[in-house]
């Protein structure tokens, strides 16, 4: 695929992002702005919610479309892999965004109770941009482990 990333991604290029915060005696308020607190222009937004406790979500990685992902209620894992490294990240503050760049497989667990998971997308949805056989997403990044 064109401009397919995952032979280059890292999981280092996975990172928390913390959002401008204004906090007052009457609650609080988080903003991502295209291209300023967000990475990328954001062309979709979605969320998770009433996700059993045991449940995983996620298990597929992007040839294109770039993530960001945040607990806005609860608090749950994320685990990326570029195909040679993994990396845990714990999101339990609404403040704190994790950056996901096109090539990285995620999956997401360890949902607690009433967690909400939003995720902003730098792509309309497009099923062919997903990869969700892990294998072939290893075949994909097998390149790495000439490097």
């Amino acid at each position: 695929m064109e401009n397919d990333s995952h032979s280059t991604s890292s999981v280092n290029d996975c990172r928390i992002i913390e959002l401008d915060r204004h906090t007052h005696a009457n609650g609080s308020l988080s903003v991502v702005e295209n291209n300023d607190s967000c990475p990328f222009a954001i062309k979709r937004v979605y969320y998770l919610y009433d996700i059993p406790g045991d449940s995983e979500r996620g298990g597929h990685s992007h040839h294109n479309e770039q993530r960001l992902i945040i607990a806005v209620s609860g608090s749950f894992d994320v685990i990326v892999s570029d195909g040679v490294n993994c990396r845990t990240f714990r999101l339990d503050r609404p403040y704190k965004a994790l950056y996901i760049p096109a090539g990285i497989w995620r999956t997401i667990d360890g949902f607690s109770s009433g967690s909400v998971c939003l995720a902003l997308a730098s792509n309309l949805y497009d099923e062919g941009d997903y990869v969700r056989d892990y294998d072939i997403f290893i075949q994909l990044t097998s390149c790495k482990l000439n490097d």
